[in-house]
C-alpha cells in the first residue's frame, strides 16, 4: 500500500509506508532475524562471490560483516542507505548466466555518495524479503525523523560504538586503561590524576575498578564540561548554576538576536533539553541543560528559515542561479566509469534542477545513453527519462531542465522524441506560460512540475512541412582532436586490451593524486594527469598491441590526450575579444557554416519531432555572438571558452546573463571527473554551472552551500545587481554607492575533533594540533583567508579565543567556509571543513559542525555590520561580551575568568603581569612553517582557483581599508604604504580580553545595559 505524506519540508513526498503494510510485531521479528544474522553471497565484479555473515548491529545503526579483512571498517551505516531494490537489476547480477540466480535471492542495497551498491545473494526468498523489508523501514524512520531527533539519535549512536570499541575484552565494561587508551583516540590530554579522579566518581556500583555503559555516560559528561558554555551561563544568570525563563529570554534576545520570543516557547525550550526533573519543576535550565540546547540544531550556524524554499521564485528563470550536473549518468572517471540511471535518481532527489543526456544510436533502433568516445558502459535512454520522470518531483516541485546532447541518427531521433512525448506526457507542455516570441524567460513558480528539453531546434527559415534539417553539430568533446579520440569498432577483445592497461594506469594516478592536500585546489593536476598518462600507456600500449590492435584502436581517448591546450596559445586563440568583429561577419557571411577558428563548422541533421519539443531552452553554438539572440536561447561553453569570455568581455558576458541562461560544462581534458571552480562563473550571472556530481570535495561543497540557501530547491535567486544594472565583478569596488558588509568572527572553542581521516597511524597517531582557517569565497576583491593560532596538543576541547575580521562587498554571493586543520611541522593535514552561505549566517553564539563528522564542532560568535564607504562604525570584539555581563573589577572574579577561558596547554595566553609570554627560539619556528598561522599575520588575499592568472588583471588598485573608532576594520592592501598604526589595530588574537587581562579595559557595573550594540563605546 502506498500512501502520500507531508515530509518535514511541508512538502508532498511519495513513499512506501511500511507500518501500513507490515504490522509492528512483523517488522520487529524482520530487526531480530537481520541482528542473528544471515549467510549471504555477496558478489563482487571478477569473482564469483564471497560467503559472508551479514547482520544488523544492536543499535540498528548499520550493516556489518564478517569475516572481513576491514575489521571493525567492515560495515554500511544505515544514515549512508539510498535505497534497496529486490531481484537481480544491477549490473553485477547481469553478468550471471540467465537462470542461475533466482531473482526472489537477489537485493542490491546502493549507498554512500558515490551510488555504490552492495549485491547480495540469499539461499531463500523469505531471507531476502525479510533484509528489503527490514532495511526499508530503517530508512523510512530515518526519512520521518527532525534535526532535532536526529541529532539525538546520531550522538547516541556514537557513544554506543565508542564504548563498544574503546572494550577490547569485549566484557561489557571499560578499566582504566582502557579508559587511556580511548581518550587518546578522542585527542583529549588530561593529566592521569584527573582522569583517574573522574573514573573513581563515574564508578558508582561498588567501585569494581570498572565502568559500565551508564557510567561511562557520566565519565563522558563530567569529562565533556564546557567552560565557555558554563560561563556565558553564568554571564546571564547573575553568576548563578542556572537559567531562569527570564534570563534565558534576555539571552536569546541579546545575544542569539531572536524575536518574539514568548514565555511558551522558553518553557518548551527548559522542558526538551533539561535533564534535572527538579529543575524542569522549577522553569530554571541548569548547565547540562544549556549545554545540549546549545548544541542543538536550534543554536547551528545555519539558518533553519533556509531549510525550506524562502526566495521570491516569481522572477524570470534568468534571474535565478541552477543547480547543474554535468555528465549525469557516469559514476566515476569519464574514460572507463559505469554509466547508471540511479545517478539521475541520486542527483534530482539531492537538488539538481539541470541533468545531461548524451544521446547516441543503439542497437536494435534503441537510443543509448554512454559518454562518446570513451570506455564507459551504455544504458538505454528509455531507462534514463523513465527514471527521471519517477524521481524529479519527489522532493522538488520546480521545473527540471533536461540538456540533450544529440549524436543520434533521424531514426533514433524520432524515437527519442516519441519516448520523451510517452514518458513524460503533460509534464512538456508550456505552452500556457511561455511562446517562442516572448521577451522575458517564465519563473520557477510558474513551471513547477515541468521538464524543459534543451536542445537544438531548426531554424526558422526552413518550411514547417521539412521534417529535417542541418544544425550545428556542438560536442563537448570538440576540445579533443578527432583522430585522438577512441574510435567504435566491434574488436571487443581489443577494447579488452585497451581498457585493462587504461584501468590500471587511471586508478593508479587516482591513488597518488589523493594522497595531496585534500583542500588543495590543484590536487587533481589535470596536466600532470595527461602526462603521466600519456607517457605510461603509450608505452605499454605499443609493447602490448605488436601489431594485434589497429592503429585507430589503439588510439585511446586518454593516450593521445596533448599539453598544447595548456598552453597560453591555445586561450589566445579561443579568445573571444581577438578581431571578434571581424570573425563575426565573416561567420555570417559564410552562413554560418565556420566557427571561430576559421575551420568549417560541423553540422548534423535534426528531426522536426524532436526539435519541437524543444520551446524556450534551445542550444545555440557559443562561438554566437553575446549581443544577439532570444531570450530562449541558451550558450554553452567549456570551462576553458568561458574563462575566456570572463577575462576578457565580463561586463557583456554579465549584461547576456541578465537576459539569457547560459551553460558552463567541465572541460573534456578532465577525464577524472574533477570539477573546476563555479564561484567564477556565479560571479559573472551564470545559471547552469555543470558540475561533475559523482566526485567530492571542495568544489561540490561550495555548490551545496550556495544552493542550500533557498531550502536546497535547486534555484539560487540572483543579488539584484546581477539581474539588472551593470557593475565589474573584479573592480576593487564593484558597488561603490551600496553598503559593505563586515562580518566579524570569534572563534572561541573547538569540541571533539578527530584525527586526520588520512593518519597513517589511525587512532594510535599523536594528539593533534588544530587550528581553524576561515575563507571568504565570492567577488575576487571579497577572497581570502585568516587563521587562528595552534592549540598544541588538545582536539577534544581546544580553546582559540580569537577573532577575525572580514569586509564584504557583495555579500550575497560570499561563502564562508570554515576549515579545520591538524598543524605539523612539514605541513598540515586536513581534518573537516563546513561551508555555508554567508546570508545563511546566524547572529551570537553558534556551533558549526563540520561535514560528515558526527560530534565535531567549533563554536562561534557571529556578527554583521554595516559599512559605509572606508569607515565602519564601531564594531565589538565579541570576546568583550561575556565580560560585560560579570560587571566587576575584583581581582578574584578576573583571575576566575583566566582561570576559564585559559587552559594549560603550550599555546595559550599567559596571563601575569608579564603580559603574553616570550616564546622559545623552536617555538617561533615552528609557528613559522609554512601551514602555521603566525600572530599578527595580515589576511591572505586569494584569486579564484584556477583563474589567479587571469584575475590579476582586473585589479586596478588597492583594498578598502575600514576603520573604527574603537577596533578598526580590514587591514590595508598590501600596495598601500605602510602607515603608523592606530591605538587599537585588528589582528587575530583576541585583543580586548587580552587587553582586559592585563588591566588594560575595565568592566562594566551588572545593572548597565546588556545590550551591545554597535553604537556602545569602550573606555579605554
Amino acid at each position: 500500500m502506498s500512501a502520500w505524506v507531508v515530509n518535514r519540508k511541508g512538502q508532498p513526498q511519495y513513499r512506501r509506508h511500511f507500518l501500513t503494510s507490515n504490522s509492528v510485531s512483523q517488522v520487529e521479528r524482520c530487526m531480530s532475524v537481520m541482528q542473528s544474522g544471515t549467510q549471504m553471497v555477496k558478489l563482487k565484479a571478477g569473482s564469483k562471490g564471497l560467503v559472508r555473515l551479514f547482520y544488523l548491529d544492536e543499535h540498528r545503526s548499520c550493516i556489518r560483516w564478517k569475516p572481513s579483512r576491514k575489521s571493525e571498517k567492515a560495515k554500511i551505516t544505515i544514515d549512508s542507505l539510498y535505497k534497496v531494490t529486490e531481484g537481480g537489476q544491477s549490473a553485477s547480477f547481469h553478468r550471471h548466466p540467465e537462470g542461475s540466480l533466482d531473482p526472489a535471492c537477489c537485493f542490491t542495497v546502493f549507498h554512500g555518495n558515490h551510488m555504490e551498491s552492495l549485491d547480495l545473494v540469499t539461499s531463500n526468498s523469505d531471507e531476502a524479503r525479510t533484509w528489503v523489508t527490514g532495511l526499508r523501514y530503517l530508512m523510512a524512520g530515518i526519512s520521518d525523523e527532525d534535526s532535532l531527533a536526529k541529532r539525538q539519535r546520531t550522538h547516541d549512536q556514537w557513544m554506543k560504538q565508542t564504548f563498544e570499541e574503546a572494550d577490547k575484552n569485549g566484557d561489557g565494561l571499560l578499566n582504566i586503561d582502557e579508559i587511556y587508551q580511548l581518550l587518546h583516540k578522542l585527542n583529549v590530554n588530561l593529566p592521569r590524576r584527573k582522569v583517574k579522579q573522574m573514573f573513581q566518581e563515574a564508578d558508582t556500583d561498588d567501585h569494581r575498578g570498572t565502568l559500565t555503559y551508564d557510567e561511562f555516560s557520566v565519565f563522558y559528561k563530567m569529562m565533556s564540561m564546557r567552560r565557555d558554555l558554563f560561563l556565558l551561563m553564568m554571564a546571564y544568570s547573575d553568576r548563578k548554576d542556572h537559567l531562569t525563563a527570564d534570563e534565558l529570554t534576555n539571552m536569546l534576545r541579546c545575544e542569539q538576536k531572536m524575536v518574539n520570543i514568548t514565555p511558551e516557547y522558553v518553557a518548551e525550550i527548559i522542558d526538551k533539553f533539561e535533564v534535572s526533573d527538579e529543575n524542569k519543576q522549577k522553569g530554571v535550565m541548569g548547565i547540562e541543560g544549556f549545554t545540549s540546547f546549545m548544541r542543538s540544531p536550534t543554536c547551528d550556524i545555519f539558518n533553519p528559515l533556509h531549510n525550506d524554499v524562502n526566495q521570491d521564485m516569481d522572477q524570470p528563470l534568468c534571474n535565478y542561479f541552477i543547480a547543474s550536473s554535468h555528465n549525469t549518468y557516469l559514476t566515476g572517471d569519464q574514460l572507463l566509469s559505469h554509466s547508471k540511471t540511479d545517478m539521475y535518481a541520486w542527483v534530482l532527489q539531492s537538488g539538481c534542477r539541470c541533468v545531461e543526456v548524451d544521446c547516441w544510436d543503439g542497437p536494435d533502433g534503441e537510443p543509448m545513453v554512454q559518454h562518446g568516445y570513451t570506455l564507459t558502459s551504455k544504458i538505454t535512454f528509455k531507462s534514463v527519462i523513465e527514471t527521471i520522470d519517477k524521481y524529479a518531483f519527489i522532493n522538488n516541485p520546480y521545473p527540471v531542465l533536461l540538456s540533450i546532447e544529440n549524436h543520434c541518427s533521424i531514426q533514433q531521433q524520432k524515437k527519442i522524441a516519441q519516448y520523451l512525448r510517452e514518458v513524460f506526457a503533460d509534464k512538456l507542455d508550456v505552452g500556457h506560460v511561455f511562446s517562442r516570441e516572448s521577451k522575458t524567460l517564465p519563473s520557477p513558480q510558474s513551471l513547477q512540475g515541468k521538464i524543459l528539453i534543451k536542445g537544438k531546434r531548426l531554424p526558422a527559415y526552413l518550411s514547417a512541412d521539412a521534417e529535417e534539417g542541418e544544425v550545428s553539430d556542438d560536442d563537448s568533446a570538440d576540445e579533443i582532436e578527432d583522430d585522438f579520440k577512441l574510435k567504435n569498432n566491434n574488436g571487443n577483445g581489443h577494447h579488452h586490451q585497451v581498457e585493462s592497461h587504461i584501468r590500471k594506469k587511471l586508478d593508479s594516478l587516482l591513488k597518488e593524486s589523493r594522497i595531496g592536500d585534500k583542500e588543495d585546489t590543484d590536487s587533481f593536476s589535470i596536466r600532470a594527469l595527461l602526462r603521466a598518462t600519456h607517457q605510461g600507456l603509450q608505452k605499454n600500449l605499443c609493447q602490448s598491441s605488436r601489431g594485434v590492435l589497429k592503429k585507430s584502436q589503439s588510439r585511446s581517448f586518454i593516450t593521445t590526450l596533448k599539453q598544447k591546450r595548456h598552453s597560453k596559445s591555445r586561450l589566445t586563440c579561443q579568445s573571444v575579444e581577438k578581431d571578434e568583429d571581424e570573425l563575426d561577419t565573416s561567420t555570417r557571411d559564410a552562413g554560418g557554416q565556420f566557427n571561430r577558428g576559421g575551420r568549417k563548422r560541423k553540422t548534423m541533421k535534426l528531426s522536426r519531432d524532436l526539435s519541437n519539443l524543444v520551446v524556450f531552452t534551445n542550444s545555440v553554438a557559443s562561438q554566437e555572438c553575446l549581443n544577439e539572440g532570444t531570450p530562449g536561447d541558451v550558450l554553452s561553453f567549456s570551462e576553458t571558452r568561458a574563462q575566456s569570455l570572463v577575462n576578457h568581455r565580463a561586463e557583456h558576458f554579465l549584461a547576456f546573463n541578465q537576459r539569457q541562461l547560459s551553460r558552463i560544462y567541465p572541460s573534456a581534458y578532465r577525464i577524472d571527473s574533477s570539477n573546476f571552480n563555479p564561484q567564477l562563473y556565479w560571479n559573472i550571472g551564470c545559471q547552469l554551472v555543470a558540475l561533475n556530481y559523482q566526485t567530492e570535495g571542495r568544489m561540490m561543497q561550495l555548490n551545496r552551500a550556495k544552493f542550500m540557501v533557498n531550502g536546497g530547491s535547486g534555484y539560487a535567486l540572483k543579488p539584484p545587481p546581477m539581474c539588472k544594472g551593470t557593475f565589474n565583478p573584479f573592480s576593487d569596488d564593484p558597488l561603490p554607492a551600496c553598503p559593505k558588509k563586515q562580518l566579524v568572527l570569534k572563534v572561541i572553542s573547538g569540541q571533539h575533533l578527530p584525527k586526520p581521516p588520512d593518519s597513517m597511524l589511525g587512532d594510535r597517531g599523536e594528539i593533534i594540533d588544530p587550528f581553524v582557517e576561515v575563507e571568504i569565497i565570492g567577488l575576487p576583491v571579497d577572497c581570502c583567508k585568516e587563521q587562528t593560532r595552534v592549540v598544541d596538543d588538545n582536539g577534544f576541547n581546544p580553546v582559540w579565543e580569537e577573532t577575525l575580521s572580514f569586509t564584504l562587498h557583495m555579500a550575497e554571493v560570499a561563502l564562508v567556509r570554515f576549515l579545520v586543520w591538524d598543524h605539523d611541522p612539514i605541513g598540515r593535514d586536513f581534518i573537516g571543513q563546513r561551508t555555508v552561505a554567508f546570508s545563511s549566517l546566524m547572529p551570537g553564539y553558534r556551533h558549526v559542525y563540520l561535514e560528515g563528522l558526527t560530534e565535531a564542532s567549533i563554536f562561534v560568535h557571529v556578527s554583521v555590520h554595516d559599512v559605509y564607504g572606508k569607515w565602519s562604525p564601531l564594531v565589538l570584539n565579541p570576546s568583550f561580551t561575556i565580560m560585560h555581563f560579570l560587571g566587576s573589577n575584583k581581582g578574584n572574579q578576573l583571575r576566575g575568568i583566566r582561570g576559564l577561558f585559559n587552559r594549560s596547554s603550550k599555546s595559550s595566553v599567559d596571563t601575569t603581569s608579564a603580559g603574553l609570554r616570550k616564546r622559545s627560539i623552536s617555538d617561533h619556528l615552528l609557528r613559522r612553517t609554512a601551514s602555521a598561522p603566525v600572530k599578527g599575520r595580515k589576511k591572505t588575499k586569494m584569486a579564484l582557483s584556477e583563474s589567479a592568472a587571469p584575475m590579476s588583471e582586473h585589479k586596478n588598485g588597492a583594498g578598502v581599508e575600514v576603520v573604527g573608532e574603537g577596533v578598526s576594520g580590514t587591514e590595508a592592501d598590501v600596495e598601500k604604504r605602510a602607515k603608523a598604526r592606530p591605538p587599537l589595530t585588528h589582528r587575530p588574537t583576541s585583543m580586548p580580553l587580552d587587553r582586559l587581562l592585563q588591566g588594560q579595559l575595565t568592566l562594566c557595573s551588572a545593572d548597565k545595559e546588556h545590550d551591545l550594540g554597535a553604537n556602545a563605546v569602550i573606555e579605554k
